[in-house]
């Protein structure tokens, strides 16, 4: 006699929250091989981000830590889905071999919407061309809040505005 396995064995009710509310959004931005000046740019120059994208981010200013370490904590002024609104930001990780940032959203606007945002801005500079991807991994605080689609959207905005002024 076989034995097929029974995978309709229902998950935990807490289990699937926590899956339903959790979620990762991805998106791949092409842009001019010069993905090394962007990956310097988040990394220890965002202050100047609001020269190249004045109509998406009008402000950011060191409020801890010291610019381009792990630690630093950003403040942030930027216009979002017709509001202003404002965001704290933790560089938790820095890895220049990979071009790779992670930061931690710690306060702000987001965080009436999420428990958690973890973004990372990864840039290829293999190839002809760059790419810019960046990665959200985030909580929602009720199924009702939406996936973070918005906001994907705004940093691909930000990312062509930035390789229109600065690459």
């Amino acid at each position: 006699m076989t034995h097929t396995p029974n995978n309709s064995h229902p998950l935990p009710i807490e289990l699937k929250e926590k899956m339903a509310l959790s979620g990762k959004r991805v998106a791949q931005i092409e842009i001019k091989p010069k993905g090394d000046v962007f990956h310097k740019l988040w990394k220890a120059n965002p202050h100047h981000i609001p020269n190249l994208s004045p109509t998406l981010v009008q402000n950011c200013q060191l409020h801890e830590g010291e610019i381009g370490t792990v630690g630093c904590v950003l403040y942030w002024n930027y216009f979002y889905e017709g509001k202003d609104c404002v965001a704290k930001t933790r560089i938790l990780a820095i890895d220049d071999e990979k071009t790779l940032t992670t930061y931690q959203v710690v306060e702000g606007d987001f965080l009436k919407l999420y428990k958690n945002i973890y973004m990372y801005c990864h840039v290829d500079t293999t190839g002809p061309n760059h790419v810019v991807t960046w990665t959200f991994e985030y909580e929602k605080l009720s199924p009702d809040v939406p996936d973070p689609d918005a906001l994907l959207d705004f940093y691909k905005r930000l990312t062509k505005d930035i390789e229109t002024k600065h690459l």
